[in-house]
């Protein structure tokens, strides 16, 4: 008898083994480091260099280190900032594209070491990275690979020397969650005083696989790579802060010219969306400052994020599968402007209390499929607090429906979703519904769950029931399901800036012909001119103080303006220049580009004209005169 029970058990036990078993992982994963990533969601990149002493939003190169000097430099108050708004970690810009170290590195003198800050025994980096541990979050740095200030720029001697600057900051400043590195490399710049463009092979001259990363590698094997490509996260494609609605964590990255896709050199196509099935798991960065620019102009003081504002974004990345990495941009005495520490904090209360209870909680799922009916993939798992315990149905099984039926009425507008990534991105989409008046109706549809996918809803809704279909080409993995109601609250700057003032059309007529759509106040329409000497001319009626370049709003970059000059004549004939200068940036973060005159012209003519665009004309989609 006891050989016949044994014999049964040895037929039995391969069974429940099997139905004990996982799903096998399914296209490229995620490493150990990403992970880490995924779980942080948030975090800040502080910009803070000479350059925003000089009120530009990109250093030329040429500042005076002197003026690099601020009276009051409170670390503590940006990191006790961030914090409150539940940002996981900051990123120190230790060095910009105008060549300016935050630290005393050895490669250069152009460095805190040369200016008047402490009397140059300063260690901006380190006062950054102190300030962060000291309210819990982790530190990374951002070291521009273009460097405007360096002679040595565009000769090996340079790409050596960046190699050694990384290698400072990997080795002296503790353990880092990042090494963010951005795409823009080579051109105008002040070289010394030599002030040429210089170009570079952006394909092969910072080596960066074969020299450069594997620095962060060595030293920081944690540190999430950041770049256009990755290697561990990638930008997302714009500065606005948002994913596309369907974003993969996984891509193939392309290349414009059918070599290894770089920093500076790649297909941006499909870097908001990634790809399904793409060759690898590097998921979307979404970084976007708090105000227009990354770094502080007095003038944007009345256009700081509101907490409504940053939480639309914190659902179109986070809630997208990416994380949100928000500019913070202090002011030249040293630390943040009110109205951005207010907002930070209100934005970090919204978050938190949205979040603070899953209403789902205590509900009864049952799923049409258990994975061996077994306990362990059972649909209960998707109401812990567990971002890697989860449910999953058979291996033949790739359309379960799981039935939700709530504790009673509940009443939300957020639905979160996330898959156990460790086994890979694997749903293509769900499909939510509610039972109401007697039969299931579709609420809310999405793809591309990934790490994080939270579905805003356009109005709350009222439920009891709920059905969750989800489809994939595998079993999913599904490892939670969350109800939310957004909270919400009065919000008000204690201190409002006082906004520009609009010239009226009865202020100024154009004079340029065929250039009616950029005077028509519509950003959605542009005007498309030759680029020439003639450029565009106002004849004004009354005083101006600056002038608001807004470049097309339809995505497309020909003609947006990259290097300008303004003249003003008193007859239309003579012209002397007023100003000039460069639109840093305006192909990634394409905002209205103010020009400010000094003194108020009070009469004559203006004449905007562009020097350099890119493509061969000449577009706009406003101009706007201010008072």
């Amino acid at each position: 008898m006891k050989r016949v029970k044994l014999f049964l058990m040895s037929g039995v036990l391969p069974l429940f083994l099997f139905g004990q078993n996982p799903p096998k992982p399914y296209g490229v994963l995620p490493s150990e480091r990403q992970l880490r990533w995924h779980e942080m969601e948030m975090y800040c990149l502080i910009h803070y260099t000479p350059t925003t002493f000089q009120n530009k939003e990109w250093g030329y190169g040429d500042a005076d280190p002197h003026i690099f000097n601020p009276r009051n430099f409170n670390a503590d108050q940006i990191a006790k900032a961030a914090a409150s708004a539940g940002f996981k970690g900051l990123i120190s810009v230790a060095k910009h594209h105008d060549g300016f170290c935050l630290w005393p590195t050895k490669t250069t003198s152009y460095s805190v070491a040369s200016s008047l800050y402490k009397e140059g025994r300063g260690d901006m980096v380190r006062e950054f990275m102190d300030a962060t541990h000291a309210h819990g979050m982790k530190f990374g740095v951002y070291l521009s690979a273009w460097d405007r200030n360096d002679t040595r720029y565009g000769t090996p001697a340079y790409a050596d020397a960046y190699r050694e600057q990384l290698t400072e900051l990997m080795t002296q400043y503790g353990e880092l969650f990042t090494s963010w590195h951005d795409g823009a490399n080579g051109g105008d710049g002040y070289y010394g005083g030599r002030n040429e463009k210089r170009i570079i092979d952006r394909t092969t001259y910072y080596d960066w696989f074969g020299k450069t990363w594997p620095i962060v590698r060595k030293h920081q094997p944690m540190a999430m790579i950041f770049s256009d490509v990755g290697p561990d996260m990638r930008w997302v494609g714009n500065e606005h802060g948002s994913a596309a609605e369907t974003s993969w964590a996984t891509i193939t990255p392309k290349s414009k010219d059918g070599k290894k896709p770089v920093p500076g050199v790649v297909d941006e196509s499909n870097l908001p969306t990634g790809d399904r099935g793409g060759e690898q798991w590097i998921p979307a960065e979404c970084d976007v400052p708090q105000r227009p620019g990354w770094f502080y102009h007095p003038e944007q003081d009345q256009q700081v994020k509101t907490p409504n504002q940053l939480f639309d974004i914190y659902l179109k990345s986070v809630g997208r599968g990416a994380n949100m990495n928000l500019g913070l941009a202090p002011m030249p005495d040293g630390y943040l402007h009110e109205n951005d520490v207010k907002s930070l904090a209100a934005f970090g209360q919204k978050v938190e209390q949205t979040f603070k209870k899953n209403l789902a909680g205590g509900a009864k799922i049952v799923a049409s499929n258990v994975r061996g009916k077994a306990k362990i993939f059972a649909p209960s798992n998707l109401l812990d607090a567990d971002r890697y315990s989860y449910y999953a149905s058979e291996d033949n099984v790739h359309d379960p429906v799981l039935e939700i039926q709530l504790q009673g009425e509940t009443t939300f507008d957020i639905i979160r979703l996330r898959e156990n990534i460790k086994l890979g991105q694997r749903l293509d989409s769900v499909v939510v519904e509610e039972h109401k008046n007697g039969r299931w109706q579709v609420l809310a549809r999405a793809t591309s769950i990934g790490a994080n996918r939270l579905i805003k809803l356009d109005h709350p809704v009222t439920a009891r029931k709920l059905k969750l279909k989800l489809y994939a080409p595998v079993a999913p993995a599904l490892s939670d399901f969350a109800l939310f109601k957004e909270y919400d609250e009065p919000f008000k700057f204690e201190r409002e800036a006082q906004a520009k003032v609009k010239v009226t059309r009865t202020g100024f007529d154009l004079v340029t012909a065929g250039a009616d759509q950029a005077v028509d106040g519509k950003s959605e329409t542009f005007a498309s001119l030759p680029k020439s000497e003639d450029g565009l001319v106002f004849k004004l009626n009354k005083a101006v103080s600056s002038i608001g370049y807004l470049p097309r709003q339809d995505g497309q970059k020909e003609g947006m303006v990259t290097k300008f000059v303004i003249y003003v004549s008193s007859d239309n004939i003579q012209w002397r220049p007023l100003r000039q200068g460069e639109l840093s940036n305006i192909q990634a973060n394409p905002i209205e580009q103010f020009v400010s005159f000094g003194t108020p012209i009070q009469e004559g003519y203006i004449k905007f004209v562009p020097k350099e665009t890119i493509g061969t004309t000449f577009t706009v989609a406003e101009f706007n005169l201010y008072q």
